[in-house]
């Protein structure tokens, strides 16, 4: 009774409330540091940019929920990116400067990121080999062939395909920025998958007992499976919003990327070692990471560059409290 007391305040639930009311502590925050925080400019900024790892950390939740874990996306971000700019730029002298060339390098970006998460599920799945080591490599691959593709420096976008490009990262639509619709997008369609289907409910019970899961007639490999195509999707439409940005792609492009949408899930409440996902919790967390580096903008007290440092403390908190909350349960008996 008086954990239930305590774990519930006034018919909240504090766990799950928790990602929430720590955003709202760091906007208080960033408002008492420096009012222009909350200033229009500022805020829609912060979404903007939340959005590239929030639609990441969806298909991240998925991963992790399922028991898996993915390290490649952001040096996947990469290959994509510089693929459609490859892409893009050859396809000039055929198809012009307009949108033809544009949709040309989405649908290349989309069948790139299907591709390369349908090879980790299958290396994890049929494959046999752990996810940890699969997406490691995978990660080393994508990351070495950007770098090749741009031999070393950087690749950019032909400047008249960008003229045609740039208002997908910079138009806004009834107020809200084009990638923040995106994230919006993807993150309804993301929790009702996670909870209102059938797949979702595969995911959770294979994240919680895989052996249980395949004794109770779910297809274990497929949906595992699955799970990767569905975060490489959102890799590749994270991507699509992205390159318009810089223009540009190189080895350096989506750096950290992975310890960030991991970072927004572990903070959401999503537990790492799978059979819990929260996809509302997962788009908190990417706002909060993202709050914490315009904060760090916003004032001398902590370098900007310690901004890596602060999401991995962020992550092994995180963590230590889930295992915390899980040994507690553990001793009960629950």
């Amino acid at each position: 009774m008086t954990q239930k007391k305590t774990s519930r305040l006034a018919g909240i639930d504090l766990k799950s409330a928790g990602p929430l009311i720590a955003l709202i502590l760091l906007c208080i925050v960033g408002y008492l540091l420096n009012p222009a925080f909350i200033s229009e400019g500022n805020l829609t900024n912060l979404l903007t940019r939340s959005a590239f790892i929030g639609i990441i950390a969806v298909g991240a939740t998925f991963v992790i929920t399922a028991g898996g874990i993915d390290l490649s996306v952001g040096s996947m971000a990469a290959v994509i990116s510089g693929v459609m700019i490859i892409l893009m730029n050859n396809a000039v002298d055929t198809l012009g400067t307009g949108v033809a060339t544009v949709l040309l390098g989405c649908g290349c970006a989309i069948i790139l990121g299907l591709g390369a998460g349908l090879v980790n599920g299958l290396l994890t799945t049929k494959g046999k080999i752990e996810a940890f080591i699969v997406t490691l490599g995978t990660m080393g691959i994508f990351r070495s062939l950007v770098t090749y593709f741009a031999d070393g420096g950087t690749l950019s976008l032909d400047f008249d395909i960008r003229g045609t490009y740039r208002p997908v990262y910079y138009e806004s639509f009834f107020g809200l920025p084009i990638p923040v619709w995106v994230f919006i997008f993807v993150a309804i369609s993301g929790w009702f998958l996670l909870n209102r289907t059938a797949f979702g409910r595969y995911c959770t019970a294979i994240g919680s007992n895989e052996a249980v899961a395949k004794y109770s007639a779910i297809k274990v490999d497929r949906v595992k499976t699955m799970t990767y195509v569905i975060q490489g999707l959102c890799v590749a439409l994270a991507t699509i919003i992205y390159v318009p940005r810089l223009g540009s792609a190189s080895s350096s492009t989506g750096v950290l990327w992975e310890l960030e949408a991991i970072a927004a899930v572990i903070i959401g409440g999503t537990v790492l070692k799978g059979g819990y996902g929260r996809i509302g919790g997962t788009i908190i967390g990417a706002l909060i990471l993202t709050t914490i580096g315009n904060i760090l903008n916003f004032t001398d007290m902590i370098s900007n560059y310690l901004n890596g440092t602060m999401q991995g403390l962020i992550i092994i908190v995180a963590v230590w409290l889930q295992r915390a909350d899980f040994g507690r349960k553990e001793s009960k008996g629950e």
